[in-house]
């Protein structure tokens, strides 16, 4: 015998009723405790920065800050290309180009550390990559090692007009940041 389909009556609606006024609530609750953990403000503001490079000169260098870490821009002159551009892969202590903008096996020669069309333009994270230091090299009078690019004082790495690590205790070469040329003169980091 089939038992008939019977009306739904007001127990079933008030169930329904129940479950979806729990689960609207349980979400409610949760989404405090969901939305705490985006990054605030601050560091959203630091995700991309834009720095304009129209006063930088020749043979100039800055040092802007991205992420809470410094990042060096170098105004390259022809000698300091040339100089980058002579080194033999195999005289480096590290061969890879540690550039965020290419593929994790790209080798570190100086065009695989720089953008295609503005060689001239060094753009490398200001960390050592020993001990975390900040390298010297980017003012005038700085120390600039012995490949005339930055030196880290505290344990003696040496590193070219590239920021490859040459000499030294340092493993690897600076990294190159996620970085784009938006116009001739302003480049956007991040």
């Amino acid at each position: 015998m089939a038992r008939k389909p019977t009306e739904p009556t007001r127990r079933d609606f008030m169930t329904i009723a129940a479950g979806s006024f729990a689960a609207v609530g349980g979400a409610a609750a949760m989404w405090p405790l969901i939305d705490q953990m985006n990054p605030d403000a601050s560091a959203l503001s630091l995700a991309t920065i834009e720095v304009d490079l129209a006063p930088i000169e020749l043979g100039q260098a800055i040092t802007v800050s991205w992420r809470g870490k410094p990042v060096f821009i170098r105004h390259r002159t022809k000698a300091e290309i040339e100089q980058a551009r002579a080194v033999k892969l195999e005289d480096l202590a590290d061969p890879e180009a540690r550039n965020q903008n290419l593929s994790e096996d790209a080798p570190a020669t100086d065009a695989n550390r720089v953008k295609d069309n503005n060689e001239q333009w060094l753009v490398l994270v200001g960390i050592c990559t020993h001990l975390g230091c900040i390298p010297k090299g980017q003012r005038i009078g700085d120390e600039k090692g012995e490949y005339g690019g930055w030196f880290c004082p505290c344990h003696g790495s040496h590193y070219d007009t590239s920021g490859r690590i040459r000499k030294g205790p340092a493993p690897r070469n600076l990294d190159v940041p996620v970085f784009e040329f938006i116009s001739d003169t302003r480049i956007k980091i991040g």
